[in-house]
């Protein structure tokens, strides 16, 4: 299988600033890809290079094994910056239309467009209406449809469910899982839990590095559960550590802890076992959860 992207010792100054430094990754076709990283690690400057936005100082990056931005690929790869917006004066089938012919779709095709997309996102009975009669969170969802106007190939989405309440987040997330067969998505954002539900790799930046790139999977010999309870146990790492699989416990933040252990199929599930021991206790559990999660994967 041909890379969809591909990019090696990828380096990016913006003065002294080593914005990005001797990056490297490739992404096939296939599950949603997590970009992650705090303020300033350089998601937006690698997202801008992918896109042909800007160019890099040094390096290669190839997107469907061309240069980024090359004309013939333009509509193959979408992307939504965070702050992307909609045009007050036009009304949302006008703005989604005059998109889709850019495209080169004709205008009676560009017109079925703007409809299929915004029916993607719930908001095909707003099609007439301008931007400033729709919400915050429609007007996003409306620029997620712009996105996705064409069928890409790849669609990059920065902080895509940003300032949505939580039925629409969830709404755009199912949407990302049911088109992510045929598009790759690469999505970024600071809600780690989202992107858990979502992706399978993760690219984490930190200081224009790229600190790791991996499949989100556990180890075949240790295994881990994180466990969240309702309020803080003082006794609970030692009756943990009393279960004979567990080999470690660590309170990785307020009210949750990371247990590893090794499996022994002669005992019961220890799942089932740190069930029993919570009912036994009286101890009120939130969440129990068989693997790691995204930001323990990450930071612990």
């Amino acid at each position: 299988m041909s890379a969809l992207i591909e990019v090696s010792g990828l380096n990016k100054f913006y003065g002294e600033k080593h914005a990005l430094n001797n990056i490297e990754f490739t992404i096939n076709k296939g599950e949603p890809i997590a970009l992650v990283g705090p303020n300033g690690a350089g998601k937006t400057t690698l997202l801008s290079i992918l896109c042909g936005y800007i160019k890099p100082c040094s390096g290669k990056v190839s997107v469907f094994g061309d240069e980024p931005g090359k004309r013939g690929n333009l509509s193959r790869l979408a992307a939504l910056p965070q702050d992307a917006q909609l045009d007050p004066r036009f009304s949302i089938a006008k703005q989604l239309t005059f998109y889709a012919q850019l495209q080169g779709l004709t205008k009676s095709q560009a017109k079925l467009e703007a409809y299929r997309t915004l029916k993607l996102v719930g908001l095909e009975d707003s099609i007439n209406s301008k931007p400033s009669t729709l919400s915050h969170g429609m007007r996003k969802r409306v620029t997620i449809a712009q996105a996705l106007i064409g069928e890409p190939e790849i669609v990059i989405l920065d902080e895509a469910t940003a300032g949505l309440d939580p039925h629409n987040a969830r709404e755009i997330r199912s949407l990302v899982a049911e088109l992510s067969s045929q598009t790759t998505f690469i999505l970024s954002s600071h809600d780690l839990s989202e992107l858990e539900r979502l992706c399978n790799r993760v690219l984490y930046l930190e200081d224009g590095c790229l600190q790791q790139h991996h499949t989100l999977t556990n180890s075949t010999d240790t295994q881990f559960i994180t466990l969240r309870m309702a309020q803080q146990q003082d006794d609970l790492i030692p009756a943990l550590n009393q279960l004979s699989q567990v080999t470690q416990v660590i309170n990785t933040q307020d009210k949750e802890y990371l247990i590893s252990f090794n499996i022994n199929e002669s005992e019961v599930a220890l799942d089932v076992q740190i069930l029993q021991l919570c009912h036994q206790n009286a101890w009120l559990y939130r969440q129990l959860i068989n693997g790691k999660t995204l930001e323990n994967q990450l930071f612990n």
